[in-house]
């Protein structure tokens, strides 16, 4: 197989990254005064940085299964984690493997890593640094041998023991009420490493880079990185606090505050019943932006590496979030029930210096779903006959094109927000009055099109916001554009008409009907959209 023109890919999540806490998005820090960010604010410089990009999910298993299928989640339908990726559309790793590809991922969140959900098809090596028995190179046990190799053995045994257990209590209901529990997320939080070991998992990363450097294969790379830095619970190092929390060594008050956060799972994604308190919203702001400083510090030497690596002008390397996260804005805590900015509008940046010019901006809103299309492209890997994939459906959608200024999807993004049912169940245990209140069950999708998002919010346009004058979306102005609330109904229904269509008939390899929805026209004409 001929690997001269497949250019090494990688593939970096930064899972749960807000867009407006980075430096090369606007962001300067309340107590530093500067950005928090500078080695991913170099990297931005460096490439090229989508200013409206918009994650298809709001949180990680459909998002992920959006950026792994190029699908939306009503198309792939991995919108819980009871489920499982179809095997109807090829995931990503799986064709650039069978394209020649070496697949490896390095994983630090277990929606991804652990839970038997289909993401981890087609690599070739997987290491999962979350879960009660991690999953990492030999060499970072730092045991030398045959201790290390002794103690991996060992870890399999466990690891083949605890991963039933840990998916039963990722789909079950009982078993998730009862491990969000005050008293048991600190068990879970850091002994079964919630949130991985993401300083790790960049040094391991940094090694298998160095080490593939001095071999002779000619084989391309694709490695993926997933961090889980900014999530919660929020617990930095010390020098991080201070630099960009400096009271909080002063403030019990406010180390309480985090401490209570920090071992209540259940409000991590829970609807704010009463508006946080200001030191609340300001503790837990700057906590995260503490996580956001510590993970930019470790990034430094992984974009050094890259930097220093003899291919490094045939690399594409892509930094993306999976989605945002909300701290108290509009009601909600968490990424589980919203379609707002804080968890759609994502960072998205490239980097590949034989094909992109440094320092570009594009402002077109973009999904990030066309991650697939674009790495495929990219590696010139066209699809085999049966794998349910159109060559010309994977060219015409790489970001490549709306870089060069030909937008295939008209400048608009859409997303869609399936609630994570085994939350929402808790609320209806905990709090069932705040499920009807904060509208928990319904589906909410949203569309981006020329600076206006309209959201919908079962099935009915609910609200309208200009985000070049309202960034925050404070102000609901549907009630006085009803033309261009009508206009981009009209565009999220034939959106969701098409993945509706891809949905029922992937297997089939049928032609996708973009038309308009006339149900919905009909909808909008009872509501008093249209004529």
């Amino acid at each position: 197989m001929n690997f001269m023109n497949q250019p090494d890919i990688i593939f970096i999540v930064l899972d749960t990254q807000r867009v407006d806490r980075l430096g090369c998005y606007g962001y300067e820090a309340r107590e530093v005064g500067e950005s928090i960010t500078p080695n991913l604010d170099q990297f931005s410089n460096q490439g090229v940085t989508f200013d409206m990009a918009v994650s298809p999910a709001q949180w990680t298993i459909p998002s992920h299964a959006s950026m792994f299928t190029g699908l939306y989640p009503t198309a792939h339908q991995l919108t819980q984690s009871d489920l499982r990726l179809g095997q109807d559309r090829p995931q990503l790793a799986e064709v650039l493997r069978k394209a020649g590809y070496q697949t490896v991922g390095f994983c630090n969140n277990p929606l991804v890593g652990i839970i038997d959900n289909g993401l981890k098809r087609g690599f070739e090596t997987f290491y999962n640094y979350g879960g009660a028995f991690p999953s990492m190179p030999e060499h970072s046990t730092r045991l030398p041998w045959p201790a290390g190799r002794l103690l991996e053995s060992y870890t399999q045994f466990l690891r083949r023991i605890s991963y039933p257990i840990q998916n039963f209590f990722a789909r079950s209901d009982l078993a998730f009420r009862i491990s969000i529990n005050a008293w048991l997320t600190p068990l879970w939080s850091r002994m079964a490493n919630f949130k991985g070991q993401n300083e790790r998992s960049v040094k391991d990363v940094c090694h298998f880079l160095e080490k593939r450097e001095g071999c002779e294969s000619r084989r391309p790379l694709f490695l993926f990185l997933n961090l889980m830095e900014t999530h919660m619970p929020f617990w930095p190092p010390g020098e991080f606090v201070e630099k960009v929390a400096p009271y909080m060594q002063e403030n019990r008050q406010a180390r309480n505050i985090i401490r209570t956060w920090n071992r209540e799972a259940y409000r991590w994604q829970a609807p704010v019943a009463e508006p946080l308190a200001e030191l609340e919203y300001q503790v837990l702001s700057d906590m995260y932006d503490a996580e956001v400083a510590y993970q930019d510090d470790y990034l430094a030497r992984l974009f050094e590496i890259l930097e220093g690596r003899e291919n490094k002008n045939d690399t594409l390397t892509v930094v993306v979030s999976d989605h945002g996260d909300g701290l108290g804005e509009h009601g909600y805590f968490g990424h589980a029930f919203v379609a707002y900015q804080e968890l759609i509008h994502v960072p998205l940046i490239f980097h590949w210096p034989r094909h992109l010019k440094a320092g570009q901006r594009i402002t077109s809103p973009v999904s990030t779903r066309r991650i697939y299309h674009t790495l495929l492209d990219a590696a010139g890997t066209l699809p085999q006959k049966g794998d349910n994939l159109d060559p010309l459906e994977i060219h015409s959608l790489t970001l490549m094109e709306t870089i060069r200024g030909r937008d295939p999807e008209a400048e608009t993004a859409f997303a869609e927000v399936y609630s994570p049912m085994n939350f929402a169940k808790a609320i209806k245990h905990r709090q069932p009055e705040l499920l009807e209140r904060f509208r928990c069950m319904d589906t909410r999708r949203a569309v981006v099109k020329d600076g206006i998002k309209l959201i919908q919010l079962a099935g009915d346009p609910s609200e309208l916001f200009d985000l070049v004058q309202d960034p925050l979306e404070l102000a609901d102005i549907m009630a006085e554009r009803p033309v261009e609330t009508a206009n981009l109904a009209q565009k999220l229904g034939s959106l969701v008409r098409h993945a509706e269509t891809q949905r029922d008939n992937l297997a089939l390899g049928t032609s996708l009907d973009l038309e308009a929805d006339e149900q919905l026209m009909q909808r909008l004409r009872g509501l008093g959209y249209i004529e």
